[in-house]
């Protein structure tokens, strides 16, 4: 059973406009699919074929020779060589459309399009399900909660029933396109991940070692990142922390979100949350092994926070936005603010509760920015817009005039 991507609507307008277009992302979300779904003219071709593989290794120009006309070139970061020779195919052909590239590798990946491809090609992201994909909403619009957004939502509202059942499940096409075993489909995707993708990014000499690593990392996802905690934590120095969690970010698995600042915030502590972008790999790593034991657990709050995150950025880079303007808050006199987007010059501050009866007063440290912003006498062109609490309750509700608490089926 297919079920449409929001990126398939992106995807075929750009097809029109550049000669190559990439897609990275994580294993298994449907990088390969959403290709051939959308290129049912072009040639498939996968570098996981050795035989393919090294004849692009060693003869780019022989294997443009054997492949022609419009190609899918998927797991590209295997034949990081043939970029050159495919910036050559291009400026010789010069038509849009021409290839196809999917990679799980994004580090590798951007370092060779740097280099080769710069001008003539798209880069965007994937990660696995949305809700709205899950559920067939044919709304795309990043989340932005202004007057328009609600207003055009509503028109797209559909019930989103067993939302803890989904954080557990997670957001692999695989678990939603057939029956899977949950725990063994999990953990076949942690020891792929680790064997084909980490050690060929790094020296990990005992997988065991990253795996701890990766259960850490999963046990503070919506925490701040203290580096040295998870040093300790695993056994392993600071700077191979540092090192192993660029290959998370750059492959898709974990979200850096960043501190918003300005002139006037003083106090602002500079570290960034880290979020696991997948709740279902979350849960294998930390053991919570039912969506009730989530739901009811201590770090249900935890959960849900990645969850409603996680739908955010996807909404982004399903619109082809693969740096979202997503930031948060958090002083020194322990104010915060969940999550803040940027939209052009205004700032919508944005709690994320699990509750279901949400109150004014959960958003209080909204007046930070507020007070921020009446103070910033020398640029006005920062604004605040409304205030949101993401919640349980089941119906948009107006707290006062400039906050409102809006469901999940809302993102």
């Amino acid at each position: 059973m297919y079920l449409s991507r929001h990126l398939q609507h992106l995807l075929l307008q750009l097809i029109e406009q550049f000669p190559a277009l990439l897609i990275t992302g994580p294993r298994q979300v449907g990088k390969s699919t959403l290709l051939q779904h959308i290129g049912e003219n072009y040639r498939y071709i996968t570098f996981d074929n050795p035989l393919v593989l090294n004849q692009a290794l060693d003869d780019p120009t022989l294997f443009f020779l054997n492949y022609s006309g419009k190609l899918i070139l998927d797991e590209i970061q295997y034949a990081p060589g043939l970029f050159s020779s495919l910036k050559w195919e291009i400026d010789k052909q010069k038509q849009n459309g021409q290839f196809l590239l999917s990679g799980s590798q994004a580090f590798q990946l951007m370092q060779s399009v740097s280099e080769s491809l710069a001008g003539r090609i798209v880069i965007l992201k994937l990660q696995g399900f949305s809700l709205r994909e899950i559920h067939q909403v044919a709304f795309y619009r990043a989340f932005v909660p202004d007057d328009a957004y609600l207003h055009d939502r509503e028109a797209q509202l559909k019930p989103y029933p067993n939302i803890w059942q989904t954080i557990h499940q997670g957001y692999m096409p695989r678990l939603y396109e057939q029956e899977t075993n949950w725990d063994i489909y999990y953990a076949s995707y942690v020891a792929t991940y680790i064997e084909r993708d980490v050690r060929q990014l790094t020296n990990v000499t005992n997988s065991s070692d990253f795996m701890r690593f990766m259960v850490a990392v999963a046990a503070r996802s919506g925490e701040l990142l203290n580096y040295s905690n998870v040093s300790q934590e695993v056994g392993v120095s600071l700077d191979t922390v540092k090192r192993w969690l660029t290959i998370l970010q750059t492959s898709g698995i974990v979200y850096l979100l960043q501190p918003y600042s300005n002139n006037h915030l003083k106090r602002i502590i500079k570290t960034p949350k880290i979020f696991m972008l997948d709740t279902g790999l979350m849960a294998f790593l930390t053991k919570w092994l039912t969506p009730e034991t989530i739901q009811q657990g201590a770090k249900s709050g935890q959960f849900f926070e990645t969850f409603v995150v996680s739908e955010i950025i996807k909404s982004y880079y399903n619109q082809g936005i693969i740096e979202p303007p997503l930031y948060f808050y958090r002083d020194t006199n322990q104010k915060e603010i969940d999550l803040i987007i940027a939209d052009g010059n205004t700032l919508y501050p944005v709690e994320i509760k699990t509750t279901a009866t949400p109150t004014k007063k959960m958003a209080k440290s909204f007046e930070v920015l507020k007070n921020s912003l009446n103070r910033n006498t020398q640029n006005n062109e920062i604004y605040l817009g409304k205030g949101v609490i993401i919640n349980q309750y089941p119906e948009k509700y107006w707290l006062a005039e400039d906050l409102v608490a809006l469901p999940v089926n809302y993102i």
